[in-house]
């Protein structure tokens, strides 16, 4: 009944708005679904939001469906495929198929994990005692006052700052996970910017890899997610952007993350909550360690070297040692690396130390991992998923999914190319074009903006990205539809694209209550020369209002 009343809402202010609503008609009018087709329910959902499409004026839909990743999936999963494109054509819905992502490389992952983008550690030490070698930090970092047991009244000893001694943060000596205090936080809602933190400044090693751990404890913590731990270096730049989705309530846990020192000799280490509102947390022994070889990549463009520190000799893998990874190499900071198993007959010796230079991958936010542009199996990867997806849909459009690449770069694939990251960026993009235009040449191809737009992500200093997307727009196909999804630049993002000539498509809506962002939209498409469509774009699976969206943009 609500969804009833809505739509018919929007039917008659769009009757009342008359003329003042006979825009231009855009050509693609959208809706976005994400589904899994690991399941028939998926099918009864996709059914259900195709025959809405197609009832209220749409036309296509962006299908996300692990389409490229074909040559991994089942028979079940084809099945299904094959009822959504018999789903779409009854209804005259085309399909547009999102593929080939880098920033959320899980697809090119679950091929072989080792084609994540890679960090640098140099000259890590390592040991050699009976038989095997194993990792020593040169200077461990070392948390001052680490239990959180020396303080006096309600002010913590050692560290630079916690926010509001005796007013939002307490010494709590009757709840504590260790020793016999732990550090408390409430109030903090009382506060414009809802701060409630505590952050010590810590030396490391430059171009090393580290542990973080912490016991954390919530009672109501509002916003659910608000607690976070950050890495941050002098410059500002965030070496650990990760989320430890920690419950508004919950007992004593331990948080575990870890992050590349970078350039960097010295780091600041907050623990807290941004923007909380109310309840209450508490925080207790906070440890850091230098790690070794941990989510250790092993590709062509990712080598290993291991160098005798005091013979400068660089000993060689199944001659000197045994082949060095990670049987883990689940990206994250939850395990330990293995010692170096030494071979006999090699030439390393007991009581050595070893030098070891490697790369390794780390997950960020909520377990984004990036893949290497750089690396040549990527490519013959997509190349074969492209080739299926033909066989299976056919589709006449395709719309990449290169957004939010948070990291690559610092590989030696990378680094041996002598390209900036926007040339790295827009070579692969081009590549891609290409691989498509192998089995289908006159397909439409599209491609989020953000990466390209120097409004938006186009930039340096972005996330763990050794490298500058700068002038990324330069290097991809002229004839690319930008699809732009920056709302609050959206006059910017589509007057910056149509001005290089670019066709554009807005993607509108994301999750609100209203139709205020489409409506937001389309005022700026109607002025933009070679615009051509608006998505209904839900990452919730939201799609009350995707009727009246249809009204909106067909009765124009």
């Amino acid at each position: 009944m609500v969804q009833i009343i809505k739509r018919m809402e929007f039917i008659l202010l769009l009757t009342c708005l008359g003329s003042l609503c006979q825009g231009k008609v855009l050509e693609h009018r959208w809706v976005y679904v994400s589904r899994s087709l690991n399941r028939d329910g998926d099918i009864v959902d996709i059914k259900s939001i195709v025959k809405t499409a197609a009832e209220s004026g749409l036309n296509g839909m962006v299908l996300s469906a692990g389409l490229d990743r074909l040559d991994r999936q089942d028979q079940g999963y084809f099945g299904r495929l094959e009822q959504v494109r018999r789903i779409c054509k009854q209804n005259s819905i085309e399909i547009v198929p999102i593929i080939l992502s880098v920033g959320y490389g899980g697809s090119v992952l679950a091929h072989d994990k080792n084609l994540a983008a890679g960090m640098f550690v140099r000259d890590a030490l390592y040991v050699v005692e009976n038989g095997r070698a194993s990792f020593v930090p040169d200077s461990p970092a070392i948390i001052t006052n680490a239990g959180f047991e020396k303080y006096e009244g309600d002010r913590l000893m050692g560290y630079r700052f916690h926010d509001r001694p005796g007013e939002v943060s307490f010494m709590d000596r009757e709840v504590y996970r260790g020793g016999r205090a732990s550090l408390r936080f409430e109030n903090f809602g009382r506060y414009e910017h809802g701060h409630a933190r505590v952050m010590q400044e810590v030396e490391v090693q430059p171009q090393r890899c580290y542990r973080l751990t912490c016991l954390v404890r919530t009672e109501s913590l509002e916003p659910p997610g608000s607690f976070r731990v950050s890495v941050l270096a002098g410059d500002g730049r965030s070496l650990a952007p990760w989320d430890p989705q920690v419950p508004s309530t919950a007992d004593w846990r331990e948080v575990v993350m870890g992050f590349n020192s970078l350039n960097y000799d010295k780091v600041s280490i907050y623990l807290g909550a941004w923007g909380g509102v109310s309840g209450r947390f508490w925080v207790d022994d906070l440890e850091i360690e230098e790690v070794g070889l941990l989510n250790v990549l092993r590709r062509p463009g990712t080598p290993v070297r291991v160098r005798g520190e005091q013979t400068g000799i660089v000993y060689t893998e199944n001659r000197d040692f045994a082949a060095i990874a990670d049987p883990k190499l689940d990206f994250r900071f939850d395990h330990n690396s293995a010692a170096i198993e030494m071979l006999g007959g090699g030439r390393i010796r007991s009581g050595e130390r070893l030098r070891v230079s490697y790369y390794h991958a780390m997950a960020i936010n909520r377990g984004q991992v990036s893949a290497c542009m750089s690396e040549p199996e990527v490519y013959e990867i997509w190349e074969r998923q492209v080739r299926l997806l033909h066989e299976r849909l056919a589709p006449k459009r395709y719309l990449l999914s290169m957004d939010e690449i948070r990291a690559g770069g610092a590989c030696q694939a990378c680094k041996k190319r002598g390209l900036t990251m926007g040339q790295i960026l827009g070579d692969c993009v081009t590549r891609q074009v290409e691989i498509i235009r192998s089995v289908n040449p006159d397909a439409e191809i599209l491609v989020w903006s953000d990466m390209f737009d120097p409004n938006h992500n186009a930039h340096g200093d972005y996330y763990l990205v050794d490298g500058d997307f700068t002038e990324s727009w330069n290097y991809i196909p002229e004839d690319l539809t930008i699809v732009c999804w920056y709302y609050d630049k959206r006059a910017e993002s589509l007057g910056f694209f149509s001005s290089l000539g670019f066709r554009t498509l807005a993607a509108a809506y994301y999750d609100g209550d209203t139709l205020e962002n489409p409506m937001g939209w389309l005022d700026v498409l109607e002025n933009t020369p070679g615009a051509g469509g608006i998505m209904y774009t839900t990452w919730q699976n939201k799609y009350e209002l995707l009727a009246p969206f249809g009204d909106l943009v067909s009765n124009r």
